[in-house]
């Protein structure tokens, strides 16, 4: 993860070029491997070709985001 930003905005840093949305996968599947879920669950929202992204994540991985925001 690459931190946070504001109060409930997780920063996730990938090394993927942001081409043909491989960028936007990658983060994806980090954000589920920080997460412990698979990542067909983490389910993006909007943002597909914005910096910002918004992400659905399961319900039962609401604590372990709350951690990785507060760290």
């Amino acid at each position: 993860m690459g931190g946070r930003y504001g109060d409930d905005t997780l920063v996730v840093a990938v090394q993927v070029p942001a081409v043909d949305g491989r960028a936007t996968e990658a983060a994806l599947r980090a954000l589920a491997k920080a997460l412990g879920c698979r990542a067909a669950e983490v389910v993006l929202v909007s943002g597909a070709t914005s910096r910002t992204k918004l992400v659905e994540v399961p319900d039962d991985r609401a604590d372990r985001f709350r951690e990785l925001i507060d760290a």
